[in-house]
């Protein structure tokens, strides 16, 4: 019996055009077909549809919610889950974020990476031992294990979209020691953000959320 399975190298790039199979081996051979979505469960029933975008950066149909719902170590953020939150048969989540002036996220690492696309205002990602200074369409990959931070940077809202895998796992704080060593890079000293510094227009760390909004985060 072949081997339909398929083992995918991360350490190499895929080239383009990338050529999608839509065949199933395992049905082809009479077996039961593979789970298709994260959930393991039935495909799920969402229909096509369009979020319209509206000029307050706002989609129609799309609620915005705190950035998590524990109100701590991230100030002045909010999130709109625009692909994923409604049974979308996707093995990604698109949600876009938003930081008001001396708004931040958390400062944290988790296993799966992302992209982050800068579509409003001036930003600044901390992938660590990186800084990216990013405006509208600018686009940064975040690496698995990476501390990261996102930042405003100016004085207007700074909105960002950000892809993630549909099953991925939860943000973990950094511990002290990560955090000492993060400040001793002189490139990222002064733009880390705890829960005991300060934002970037220099007003005290002034958390947002309430136990009502989802807690995904980034």
């Amino acid at each position: 019996m072949s081997d339909h399975s398929v083992h995918l190298d991360r350490t190499k790039a895929v080239p383009e055009p990338v050529v999608c199979d839509l065949s199933n081996p395992d049905t082809e051979a009479g077996n039961t077909p593979r789970a298709r979505f994260p959930s393991g469960g039935e495909a799920p029933s969402a229909e096509s549809r369009c979020y319209k975008f509206r000029s307050d950066y706002r989609w129609e149909g799309v609620p915005t919610r705190p950035y998590k719902d524990v109100p701590a170590n991230w100030a002045q953020a909010v999130r709109c889950v625009l692909i994923g939150a409604g049974q979308e048969a996707t093995d990604f989540h698109l949600r876009y974020f938003e930081l008001a002036p001396g708004g931040y996220t958390s400062l944290e690492k988790h296993d799966h990476a992302h992209v982050i696309v800068a579509v409003r205002g001036k930003g600044i990602v901390v992938a660590a031992p990186h800084r990216f200074d990013v405006v509208p369409l600018d686009t940064v990959y975040i690496a698995p294990e990476a501390p990261h931070q996102i930042i405003n940077a100016g004085q207007e809202p700074f909105g960002f979209l950000c892809i993630v895998d549909a099953v991925r796992d939860r943000p973990r704080a950094l511990s002290s020691g990560e955090v000492s060593r993060l400040m001793e890079n002189p490139a990222l000293r002064d733009l880390i953000r705890t829960a005991s510094s300060q934002a970037v227009s220099g007003t005290p760390c002034q958390p947002i959320g309430n136990a009502k909004g989802e807690s995904n985060g980034e």
